[in-house]
């Protein structure tokens, strides 16, 4: 499946526009990286383990939206937009969200 954030797919014509299809995930870091990231914070840097959790909400996100565009016949999914919150008590969880509209090209 073709994904992509502009609203067209160059040499690509769209045939038929199925809907809005979304992906949502909301993935909590624990304790451990909470901590880390603190450090990291004070002295600088990097944090790896915070952005192996955002590589991973969005990851997730992107596969619940294309499985979405699948069951209604989609091949494809233009404009595409991730959005990026943080919930929970203390910003505790990260929501990765993402739509886009499910096409056939």
């Amino acid at each position: 499946m073709i994904i992509t954030t502009t609203p067209t797919i160059e040499g690509r014509p769209i045939k038929e526009y199925k809907g809005i299809v979304t992906g949502e995930t909301i993935i909590g870091a624990n304790f451990l990286k909470d901590f880390l990231a603190g450090i990291r914070d004070f002295i600088g840097g990097r944090s790896a383990a915070y952005e192996k959790v955002l590589r991973e909400g969005k990851e997730t996100s992107i596969q619940e939206m294309m499985q979405r565009a699948e069951a209604l016949g989609a091949n494809a999914i233009v404009g595409i937009d991730l959005d990026y919150e943080t919930v929970g008590q203390g910003g505790s969880m990260l929501m990765v969200t993402c739509s886009g509209t499910a096409v056939v090209i």
